[in-house]
């Protein structure tokens, strides 16, 4: 008998051998195209979720599509070591796409890990023992990114001890952040809008005083924007969003549209302390990811999605305040919808009306991170499907 096939149970998936370490939908992904899902029963689910805020052009979408299968044909990877053109042109888009002033990028394969690199810049740069991170931040389950992360020494960080010292000010406390942010202080890293947390806006009053702050003692300011990113917000970044100038700025999920790539940008003061062998990565702008990253960005300036984007988050906060939703908050497509119940018990009850959705660290936000190509009618579909729903 095959083992393999011997450890599958008659009506189960075949997931015996896989790591038991994820809360799973009750929900069989076969196929996806546009913003649907297809599960095993042959049923077309609406996808308001979006890989954890990953699809940004939803499935199947032909430019993305096209651009991977014709990289793979003409050399679908090499290291870094050798100079690439798709490589270095990638590098250039994804700059003038950012429309902020930063004059390199260092690509990578996660969010954990651009954040691991930036964290280790900012040490390097700066010599000092300290990073100053916000509550309710998630940056990455890796020793530097998991160490800065809201409550992951309580749940599941695993190490013995941080590699620095980390203390954490309290959201949109302007006043606290001069007790957390010294002349010991390496780096602010922040999430403008900060995603596992519910889609929480810090707001602009809140990061210009870090700005100021980091600023007046010389410390380096990094934005996460790993979720809030490439376009989510309806702005390139949240960066440009609040205007403000981060000296790092983290980007992955959108970024490849499911494809695993990442990437550090650093603004001059940063990027003439670079040398060679000062950061490294094996598979880290891949020519793959590469492809992917510039087809990203071509689909989102050439269908004007950041507009789109606009244009329907604000249809959803117009529609979407009804049932058990009581309110709003957060920025573009990272949306938190405020819930007179448990989120959770409204997201079960979305998906038996065939909406997947999110939930949140905080309990009564249910999360909305759906792919950039979301049009008004599927904004009615959810409306539609809260209405019926008790509060």
């Amino acid at each position: 008998m095959n083992y393999a096939t011997s450890r599958v149970r008659p009506g189960t998936l075949a997931h015996d051998f896989l790591a038991p370490v994820f809360a799973q939908f009750p929900l069989e992904v076969v196929s996806a195209q546009g913003v649907w899902l297809l599960n095993s029963k042959g049923e077309r689910v609406l996808d308001l979720y979006g890989g954890h805020a990953v699809a940004a052009l939803g499935y199947g979408h032909p430019g993305w599509t096209e651009a991977l299968a014709k990289q793979t044909q003409s050399c679908n990877f090499q290291t870094n070591a050798v100079p690439m053109q798709i490589r270095a042109r990638a590098a250039e888009r994804l700059v003038r796409f950012s429309k902020l002033d930063f004059t390199s990028v260092f690509f990578v394969n996660s969010g954990a890990e651009a954040n691991e690199n930036a964290l280790k810049l900012a040490f390097r740069l700066t010599s000092r023992p300290h990073i100053a991170a916000v509550e309710g931040g998630f940056h990455g389950r890796t020793a530097a990114a998991g160490a800065v992360t809201w409550g992951a020494q309580q749940k599941w960080y695993g190490f013995p001890r941080t590699p620095f010292d980390v203390s954490f000010i309290p959201r949109r406390d302007v006043p606290a952040i001069a007790a957390h942010v010294t002349d010991e202080t390496a780096a602010v890293i922040v999430e403008p809008v900060q995603g596992l947390a519910g889609a929480v806006d810090l707001g602009a009053p809140f990061l210009e005083a870090l700005r100021r702050r980091c600023d007046e003692v010389g410390a380096l300011l990094i934005f996460d924007e790993v979720q809030c990113g490439v376009g989510r917000t309806g702005y390139p970044f949240a960066a440009n969003l609040y205007g403000i100038m981060p000296d790092m700025l983290t980007a992955a999920k959108a970024l490849g549209n499911g494809f695993p790539c990442a990437a550090l940008l650093t603004a001059a003061k940063v990027s003439a302390a670079l040398q060679v062998e000062s950061l490294g990565t094996t598979f880290g702008g891949g020519p793959m990811a590469c492809a992917v990253m510039e087809a990203v960005i071509e689909a989102i300036e050439s269908q004007n999605l950041l507009e789109h984007v606009r244009r329907v988050a604000a249809y959803i906060r117009e529609s979407c305040i009804v049932g058990p939703v009581t309110g709003h908050q957060g920025a573009g497509f990272l949306t938190g919808l405020r819930t007179s119940r448990p989120a959770k018990q409204i997201q079960a009850e979305l998906l038996e009306c065939g909406i997947l959705t999110g939930t949140a660290s905080d309990t009564h936000v249910l999360r909305l991170l759906p792919p950039f190509i979301l049009e008004e009618q599927h904004v009615d579909m959810l409306r539609d499907a809260l209405a019926d729903l008790p509060g």
